[in-house]
């Protein structure tokens, strides 16, 4: 069994506590449901004060090291070579409903690369982490992507564009519903991308694409894919951290993935 690293361990225990103060206050979500004023100032709240628990033990654990955080934003470290990025609450719509599906997610990149990613799935208690070099594990459990090969076999997650995206990534992402739907198993929408990337490492999805995410929302999911043997990449083939388009799966399913999603782009442009 591995063991994670000192850095790793620092990450790990920042995300239970902050999944800790996260599992209070959703007790108190599902109470608010009732109200007329509803939960969201509450969630916000929330989302702020694991965020601030996960800087403060980062910060304290390792000092100089900057971060990239949903709701603090970039914060510039002494040490330019490391930086932790940060999503304290994936899955906020979730939270706000009251739906036990949630986590947090932190990744370190070190010199430009992702060295290490911890995502928590607060709800259920599992932590998933991996380490460049050292495997993806649920605990002590070594993880290893699914084995399937068939397309017409596999679960896929995806998410929808949400509320406030451009018309155009809306009917975008129907059509890539309508090429992916009839090709495969089944189709999955949880609404937490980090647990999702968690989820294809662990083999409970078979592959997961989505576009337009933020880098922490993807960056602990990607090491996890990739040292549980998947294929995690850029869906149009550049960089993901930027465009936070990606597609993960393992190296059998990615390019018949791949394939499904390209038919509906061509069928964008035709339309067009």
């Amino acid at each position: 069994m591995s063991k994670p690293s000192p850095v790793g361990t620092v990450m790990i225990a920042a995300a239970r506590a902050a999944g800790r103060s996260l599992a209070r206050d959703f007790g108190e979500v599902e109470n608010l449901q009732v109200s007329k004023k509803g939960p969201a100032d509450f969630v916000s709240n929330a989302d702020h004060r694991a965020e601030e628990i996960i800087y403060s033990s980062l910060a304290k654990a390792r000092p100089g090291y900057g971060f990239v955080m949903e709701e603090r934003g970039i914060v510039e470290g002494t040490d330019k070579s490391n930086k932790f990025i940060v999503d304290p609450l994936d899955g906020t719509l979730n939270f706000l409903h009251g739906q036990p599906h949630y986590s947090v997610s932190i990744a370190l990149e070190r010199e430009g690369k992702l060295l290490t990613g911890v995502v928590y799935d607060v709800a259920k208690n599992e932590i998933f982490w991996a380490e460049t070099g050292r495997g993806a594990w649920l605990e002590n459990r070594k993880l290893r992507v699914a084995a399937r090969s068939r397309l017409n076999e596999a679960v896929i997650a995806t998410g929808t564009p949400w509320h406030g995206k451009s018309e155009e990534m809306h009917v975008n992402f129907a059509r890539e519903m309508l090429a992916m739907t009839p090709a495969c198993a089944g189709i999955r929408r949880y609404g937490s991308a980090a647990l999702d990337l968690a989820y294809v490492a662990a083999g409970r999805f078979d592959g997961f694409w989505e576009r337009g995410l933020k880098p922490w929302d993807i960056a602990a999911g990607i090491v996890l894919v990739r040292e549980a043997g998947g294929t995690v990449a850029e869906i149009d083939g550049g960089d993901m951290m930027q465009s936070g388009s990606v597609l993960a799966a393992n190296e059998e399913l990615h390019p018949l993935i791949e394939k499904q999603l390209r038919h509906a782009a061509a069928f964008t442009r035709k339309a067009d």
